[in-house]
């Protein structure tokens, strides 16, 4: 903890390769999460994206168990928990029980196949908390091509999306195809979420995924800002919590949550001050147009008339 803020060993730390591409993967991240977060808001997905997260974990530890890319397997897990939320879950009532099944069941395997590795408990721990150290050059690649297929798949089915995200039930009238999209969209949040699971970790890659669109929205009701603002929370939390976490060797999932929670509550005391200012400006107002109505309906004295 001596080494907590030293300024020096962070500088010598940024210098080194494995930080760099952890860096450019945590921007990556960063930008596909915060382009995802306003929709997932919007959807009401955000336990959702934790129950994706348990599959994800519950992949990577496999792969950790067969001696293949964590990555892969991370994202073999993610896109199974979506496509099992999207198929499971159509109906919104049966939403939160069967997310809540798929992930206690993926948590539950998820440790059975840790149990079974054999190897260093370090990799096992980074799989729920992150580990920049194992991201490789080939990690990397791979999390942009996918970043890319998402950005691109989202780009091309964003205003229907959109249009049943804010009101389903005008979209399922003008011919959108919910059922479709539903799915759909199940899937891109898993490939993002797998993309999370080496930087973040499974267990708090919501830190990421939602929290910067939940603060997005408590400061503007423009989708489009929204966007912007989630991509620059998102940015700071993932790029701003492994540069904090190089110097100490901490887990990185504390800075980014840290990070994040702390953006939220700004933008919550930012929403506080606006309504607060709207209240004062509207009884102000209210105070002013009271006396000019009220002496509005005092009746007229009538004039006499001239002889």
């Amino acid at each position: 903890m001596d080494k907590l803020f030293d300024f020096d060993l962070t500088m010598e730390l940024l210098g080194f390769d494995f930080v760099q591409t952890a860096l450019l993967a945590a921007a990556v991240l960063g930008l596909v999460a915060g382009t995802l977060g306003p929709l997932i808001v919007m959807r009401r997905m955000s336990f959702a994206v934790h129950g994706t997260a348990e599959l994800a974990f519950t992949g990577a530890a496999a792969a950790l168990l067969l001696g293949v890319g964590v990555g892969y397997g991370a994202l073999a897990g993610a896109v199974v928990a979506a496509l099992l939320l999207g198929l499971l879950g159509g109906r919104e009532s049966d939403r939160d029980s069967v997310i809540g099944v798929i992930l206690a069941f993926g948590l539950g395997l998820g440790v059975l196949l840790l149990w079974y590795y054999p190897g260093r408990a370090s990799n096992k721990f980074g799989i729920l908390v992150g580990q920049i150290v194992a991201i490789e050059p080939t990690d990397l690649t791979s999390l942009l091509i996918a970043a890319v297929v998402v950005l691109v798949v989202l780009a091309v089915v964003y205003r229907p999306l959109l249009f049943s995200s804010v009101d389903p039930t005008v979209a399922a009238a003008r011919g959108v195809p919910g059922g479709l999209l539903a799915p759909l969209f199940a899937v891109l949040i898993g490939v993002a979420t797998a993309l999370g699971v080496q930087i973040v970790g499974a267990l708090l890659v919501v830190a990421l995924m939602v929290t910067p669109a939940a603060a997005a929205a408590r400061v503007t009701a423009s989708p489009l800002r929204a966007t912007v603002l989630a991509v620059v929370f998102a940015e700071l939390a993932a790029l701003g919590g492994i540069v904090l976490s190089l110097a100490p060797g901490a887990p990185v999932s504390f800075f980014v949550t840290a990070i994040s929670f702390t953006i939220y509550l700004v933008c919550r005391i930012v929403e506080y001050a606006r309504a607060k200012v709207r209240r004062t400006a509207g009884a102000n107002d209210s105070e002013a147009v009271e006396p000019v109505s009220a002496a509005s309906a005092e009746p007229a004295t009538p004039r006499q008339g001239t002889r």
